[in-house]
């Protein structure tokens, strides 16, 4: 396993991470653990989660009972921000609500840090300063190790960053936004904006949903149990004719040298020099082995530009 830094702090991740929305929801307490378990062997360290994923709490609960002896072996990372509940005390970026927010996550987590601590959307009913200062001071209170933010626009992070400049704050260590080979919105503002201002990326769906296991066939309903098969406007957003015609040349592409489409989608995000760890969900153990064998494949710059479409319209 490769580890990095995330963007120009000294925390160190695998490239590989592990996404944790299917726990409490595809996955139950035990299958949680045995894919923790099976993570950590295969040296995963970098383990995403939100206080919204489960249901509301349930991931981070499974997470956190999983781990117990093994917290020390893993960057943990979760996202507060989300809605928790009905009322206007239950979500966004406030000082009051993340105070409130952190202290939920560290119990469900059982856990007395959080490595990385990231606002999952932008909260425009909350200034950035007050956002910002509410987390310098989990910080420096030793609550929280790292900040992020997840689903930022290019301008937000450099407001908030400026905004730590200036006011001699901790700054944003990593963006997490939407990245994989058919959706690449990212590149034109956001990655440049994450190499100025010293954040790693963490990109989610990095196999648009599934899309980029090789599993799904043009005319052919998708395999039962498979997300996409739940329907909805992600799969109404990949299962169209275009990204089928995308994706039978991807899959071309990593079949001449020997790899899998999978292969070739978490190996090209792991190639862009932003990204710190790619965040792959797993609903059992071999997903994990096929996710850390892909990251093995090291692509070279000619290669990288090789695989890029020339359409860069998000799903």
């Amino acid at each position: 396993m490769e580890y990095r830094r995330l963007g120009n702090s000294g925390l160190q991740v695998s490239v590989v991470g592990l996404g944790a929305n299917n726990f409490g929801r595809r996955c139950d307490r035990e299958q949680t653990a045995a894919v923790i378990h099976h993570a950590l062997d295969l040296g995963i360290t970098c383990i995403d989660t939100a206080d919204t994923y489960g249901p509301t709490g349930l991931s981070e609960e499974f997470i956190g009972s999983a781990l117990k002896s093994h917290r020390r072996e893993v960057v943990l990372a979760t996202k507060f921000g989300g809605p928790m509940g009905e009322g206007p005390f239950t979500s966004g970026a406030s000082r009051r609500y993340i105070f409130q927010a952190v202290e939920d996550s560290l119990r469900r987590l059982q856990t007395d840090y959080i490595d990385l601590y990231q606002i999952h959307f932008p909260d425009p009913d909350t200034p950035i300063d007050e956002t910002m200062r509410a987390l310098n001071d989990l910080v420096r209170a030793g609550r929280v190790r790292y900040i992020g933010c997840s689903n930022f626009s290019a301008a937000q992070i450099v407001e908030a960053q400026w905004v730590a400049r200036a006011g001699h704050l901790t700054p944003f260590v990593s963006a997490q936004n939407r990245y994989n080979l058919l959706e690449r919105g990212v590149e034109e503002a956001i990655l440049p904006v994450c190499s100025k201002y010293g954040l790693g990326m963490l990109p989610y769906v990095p196999l648009a949903g599934g899309f980029l296991t090789g599993k799904y066939r043009q005319g052919e309903p998708p395999p039962a149990g498979a997300r996409l098969a739940e329907g909805g406007r992600q799969a109404e957003r990949a299962l169209t004719d275009a990204n089928y015609t995308r994706l039978e040349r991807l899959e071309s592409y990593a079949e001449a040298r020997g790899h899998t489409v999978l292969e070739l989608a978490i190996a090209w995000l792991a190639a862009q020099p932003t990204v710190g760890s790619v965040i792959a969900g797993a609903t059992h153990p071999g997903q994990l082995d096929a996710n850390v064998r892909a990251a093995e494949w090291q692509m070279s710059p000619e290669q990288v530009s090789e695989v890029r479409l020339e359409e860069t319209t998000p799903l």
